[in-house]
């Protein structure tokens, strides 16, 4: 296994997708459907699998069950070339799973089991293989109980003291959004690269205009925000200036796991040391992507496709300065 360029860690997830239905089944209902989908999931191996693809070497740290579901994960995130030695079994959890319910015309339904996501900590983030350059990238904090604010800030501050860039996603959980700010704010100032989507963004801010949401975290210290906002693009914030990406267009599918792919687009870019608008178009390619499939990670474009993809379509990107 060749070193890590980016270290993905967070949450890692079985997810069971149901196909898109007309609509909710009602109480007593039996509803038939086309077979169910089992796939990986939760961002730490979406993000991988992204830049697994994108021919970007990755590990992930993380956490699963000693169970059938953990099996599923190891073995198939292997297969896809991602060194998964680091991730611990726990004995006290079981794997974190989640089933998806699309409705046609409307969006998603998540039942969810935090499982063994509860059981990480930052103890199981090991920094040691990464070397000036690569990625630090963490995903789904603020689902992850046992990972405390100040572990956090100490593993992101060293690996910037170390030349290595920290990458910082988050869920949001429903309840107090102060807590969960308050939780950040430690965080924000040893973060590179800051990426919510508009939602998590007004949770997190209170501010519904997503200037104001970006300007609320870089007060706070974080280097640049991207903030995805779905069918309406994307903003990129510096201290200095403002991207507004548009969107490319797609048959839409399933939109989950789109955030995740177009992290892993993003991450690709700075890998490579690509100029900024090019990093932009290409996220949000990879992005647009994830979208066309049933699954996380079904449809993510390779690197071939990515390009070609690219070349057929011009993405709109504007910039303001500050």
């Amino acid at each position: 296994m060749n070193t890590p360029q980016v270290l993905c860690a967070g949450i890692l997830v079985a997810d069971i997708f149901v196909p898109p239905m007309p609509r909710l089944p009602a109480s007593g209902e039996l509803v038939a459907t086309n077979d169910f989908l089992l796939e990986t999931g939760g961002c730490a191996a979406n993000v991988a699998t992204g830049l697994a693809r994108l021919g970007v070497t990755t590990s992930i740290n993380g956490v699963v069950g000693q169970d059938s579901f953990g099996d599923f994960l190891l073995q198939t995130l292997t297969a896809r070339g991602i060194d998964m030695t680091p991730v611990r079994r726990s004995s006290s959890f079981g794997t974190s799973k989640t089933v998806v319910l699309p409705v046609i015309g409307d969006d998603r339904r998540f039942i969810h089991t935090f499982g063994a996501n509860s059981d990480f900590n930052e103890n199981d983030i090991v920094l040691d293989n990464l070397k000036p350059g690569d990625i630090f990238y963490l995903g789904g904090l603020l689902i992850m109980p046992a990972l405390k604010s100040e572990g956090v800030a100490r593993l992101f501050a060293e690996a910037k003291s170390r030349g290595i860039t920290t990458v910082l996603d988050v869920v949001v959980p429903v309840g107090d959004a102060t807590a969960a700010w308050e939780y950040l704010c430690n965080i924000l100032p040893h973060t590179d690269l800051f990426m919510p989507n508009d939602e998590e963004a007004h949770a997190l801010t209170g501010e519904a205009d997503v200037e104001k949401q970006a300007e609320r975290f870089l007060a706070q210290g974080c280097q640049t925000v991207v903030i995805t906002q779905g069918a309406k693009g994307t903003l990129l914030a510096t201290q200095e200036t403002s991207l507004y990406a548009d969107t490319y267009p797609i048959t839409f599918v399933d939109g989950s796991g789109s955030g995740d792919a177009f992290a892993a687009g993003f991450l690709t870019g700075l890998v490579e040391q690509w100029d900024i608008r090019r990093t932009l178009s290409f996220a949000s390619a990879i992005g647009a992507s994830a979208c066309t499939k049933l699954g996380c990670t079904t449809g993510v474009f390779n690197r071939e496709e990515a390009e070609r993809f690219m070349e057929e379509h011009t993405l709109a990107i504007s910039e303001k300065s500050r």
